[in-house]
C-alpha cells in the first residue's frame, strides 16, 4: 500500500469519527466550561488568597579576603498573602527578582546577623503594596566571614579536545592565566597545590581556538580570577604514508638478520603546509641485535627510532615481523 493510500484511508476514518460526534452537545458543554473558568479567574484575582513564594538572595560587596564562616542560604521561602491578581505575578514575573545583601557594608554597621528587624524591612522593598507578609523562612540570617590567607598557584585544565575531521591539536596547550590566587584558611592553602578547571568537553574544533573555562569550586574557598582561557592551537592535517625498511645495529660481522616482511608502511598526519617537506629519509626503524637474542620467540614489536616531530598520529603496519639468525 503506497503512502497516499495510508493518508487517504486515516482521513476516511477520523472523518467517519467526527460524523458521528453529537457536536450540538459538546459545542455548549465547552463554552460553559470555558466561561466557568473565566468566572473562577475573575472571582481568584479580586479575593485574597494565600501563597509561597521563593526569593532569590544575591550577595554583594563580600571582602576580597574574606569568606563566610557559615553556609549561606540562596533564597528565602516566603508565605504571603495577596489578591490573586498580585499572586498571579509573584509566580509568573517576579521569578528572577533578588534581594541583595551587602556584606561590606552591614558588618560596617556591626551586624554579622540580620534578624527579623533588619530582614522584614529589605524583603518588603520586593514586595507589592496589597502584599502582607506572614512569615519566612530562615528567620535569620548570619553574615560572619573569617580573614583568609592567600597564595599563587598554577592552573590545570580538566577535559577533553575533540577536533573535527582532517585537523588535530598541533602543540600543548595554553591556560590563560597560567596561575591563579587562592584564598582559604591556613590549613585550606597547606592541601591545596593548583587549581582544577570544571570538566570541560570542547568539540567539533577546527580552528586555533580560546575557549572560557571555569575553576572547580571549593567550599570556602576563592580563586582569583575563577575563570580562565583555554588556548588550543589547532591545524588541517592530511593524511601520508612510507614504506620504511627495518634495519639493525650492534649486530655483530658474523650474523645476518632477516626479517619477514624487510619493509613496512609508516602512516602519519601532517599538515598541509609540511606535507611535501618530509622526506621518506627522515624515518628509520632500527632494530637492537641485542634486544633480539633476548627474545624468546621469533617475532619483534616494531618501534619508530627516528622521524620528524611535526608529524602526529603515526602508526606502523604490520607492527610485529617475524625474524630469523643466519650465521655468514
Amino acid at each position: 500500500m503506497s503512502f497516499l493510500s495510508i493518508i487517504s484511508n486515516l482521513w476516511d476514518k477520523l472523518r467517519q469519527f467526527f460524523a458521528k460526534i453529537e457536536w450540538g452537545k459538546v459545542i455548549p458543554f465547552f463554552l460553559f466550561l470555558i466561561l466557568a473558568f473565566i468566572f473562577w479567574l475573575l472571582i481568584f484575582f479580586q479575593d485574597k488568597a494565600e501563597g509561597n513564594f521563593r526569593l532569590p538572595i544575591k550577595y554583594v560587596n563580600i571582602p576580597e579576603d574574606e569568606v563566610f564562616v557559615n553556609p549561606m542560604p540562596d533564597h528565602l521561602d516566603l508565605r504571603i498573602s495577596d489578591y490573586g491578581s498580585g499572586l498571579f505575578k509573584y509566580y509568573f514575573f517576579k521569578r528572577k527578582d533578588s534581594l541583595v545583601i551587602d556584606v561590606e557594608k552591614t558588618q560596617k554597621e556591626n551586624n554579622e546577623r540580620l534578624q527579623v528587624n533588619q530582614l522584614s524591612p529589605l524583603i518588603r522593598t520586593k514586595l507589592s503594596v496589597t502584599t502582607d507578609l506572614i512569615g519566612y523562612m530562615p528567620a535569620i540570617i548570619s553574615i560572619e566571614t573569617a580573614k583568609l590567607q592567600s597564595k599563587t598557584i598554577p592552573v590545570v585544565f580538566d577535559g577533553e579536545m575533540r577536533t573535527s575531521g582532517g585537523h588535530l591539536v598541533i602543540d600543548s596547550i595554553s591556560i590563560i592565566p597560567s596561575e591563579v590566587k587562592v584564598y582559604a584558611t591556613g590549613e585550606q592553602l597547606r592541601n591545596i597545590s593548583e587549581a582544577v578547571t570544571e570538566y570541560s568537553v570542547f568539540e567539533n574544533l577546527k580552528t586555533t581556538s580560546q575557549l572560557k573555562a571555569n575553576l572547580k569550586k571549593i567550599d570556602g574557598v576563592k580563586f582569583k580570577p575563577n575563570e580562565v582561557e583555554i588556548y588550543i592551537p589547532i591545524l588541517e592535517f592530511t593524511e601520508r604514508q612510507f614504506e620504511i625498511a627495518i634495519s639493525t645495529i650492534n649486530t655483530p660481522d658474523s650474523v645476518d638478520i632477516k626479517f619477514f616482511p624487510s619493509k613496512v608502511n609508516v602512516t602519519f598526519a601532517v599538515t598541509l603546509d609540511d606535507y611535501k617537506k618530509i622526506p621518506q629519509e627522515s624515518f628509520e626503524i632500527e632494530v637492537d641485535y641485542n634486544e633480539l637474542k633476548k627474545i624468546e620467540g621469533d617475532q619483534v614489536e616494531l618501534k619508530l627510532t627516528s622521524y620528524p616531530h611535526s608529524i602526529k598520529n603515526f602508526h606502523i603496519s604490520p607492527s610485529i615481523v617475524e625474524f630469523l639468525f643466519e650465521v655468514k
